[in-house]
């Protein structure tokens, strides 16, 4: 009689292949209910028919050789860079601020949580009437959408510091820009990286739509280009690769925090 260890015991053992199975028979159900709807169940004129999962890489490989796909990913991925970048150097002092003082928290309170309630896409007409067509209409609801969930979870990190290493950091006669520097900030890491990935899926939702405000570029204004023509193979294609993109972006996120904490 083999006798097992508390840690084998207790610790369930994987079988080969069983973290891909699963998702592997959830994506096949999913391109199979999509087949259904689009090619079994409307009829033979519909124009549901050309958004079927077998349209999708005949159509893509039409948008490479029009060699606007890859340009539109690249500066679709240039305009969530760079909002993104701007929420994050304007959250994190910001979240710092309103964690460290009380008197700046209840200042803010009201503002923050009125302003991240209004959906970022009800900034577009002030944001075309102040900057105008281009990117930067794009960038600015980016940023405004990706800057809250790093205010709140920076702040809400600064908060769950215990008070007793901020006291330890004075009693050694440490500066204020000694205590951020060496107790609130490797204190609030975790948060924080939470926060800009959070930011990160909200800003690559919010970019899409952002690209259809008058912008000749990017995969949001792809798709309402190809709508335009009622080219709904197209659509799909862009959709799937939005989704792919938007996968691999949290997915390289989570892999890059995760390894850092």
């Amino acid at each position: 009689m083999t006798l097992l260890t508390k840690d084998e015991s207790l610790t369930p053992r994987r079988r080969p292949g069983s973290t891909l199975v699963p998702p592997a028979i959830a994506i096949a159900t999913l391109i199979a209910l999509w087949w259904l709807s689009t090619t079994v169940i409307p009829s033979a004129d519909s124009l549901a028919r050309q958004f079927a999962p077998q349209q999708v890489f005949p159509a893509m490989v039409q948008l490479l050789d029009r060699g606007v796909l890859l340009p539109d990913i690249g500066l679709s991925l240039w305009r969530l860079v760079i909002g993104l970048l701007i929420a994050v150097v304007l959250g994190l002092p910001l979240g710092l601020l309103i964690g460290l003082s009380i008197t700046a928290d209840r200042a803010a309170n009201p503002i923050v949580a009125f302003l991240r309630m209004i959906s970022p896409l009800s900034w577009a007409p002030i944001a075309v009437m102040v900057f105008g067509i281009g990117n930067e209409p794009v960038i600015f609801l980016i940023a405004i959408a990706a800057i809250w969930p790093i205010v709140i979870n920076t702040a809400a990190g600064v908060k769950a510091i215990d008070s007793g290493y901020l006291e330890v950091a004075r009693s050694f006669h440490a500066t204020r820009i000694e205590v951020l520097t060496t107790v609130v900030v490797p204190a609030i890491r975790g948060n924080v990286q939470t926060g800009i990935r959070v930011a990160l899926g909200i800003a690559w939702v919010v970019l899409v739509p952002a690209e259809m405000l008058g912008v000749r570029s990017g995969l949001g204004y792809q798709i309402l280009n190809a709508r335009d023509q009622l080219a709904y193979d197209q659509v799909a294609a862009v959709i799937v690769v939005i989704g792919i993109l938007g996968f691999l972006l949290d997915a390289g996120a989570r892999l890059l925090l995760t390894r850092r904490r």
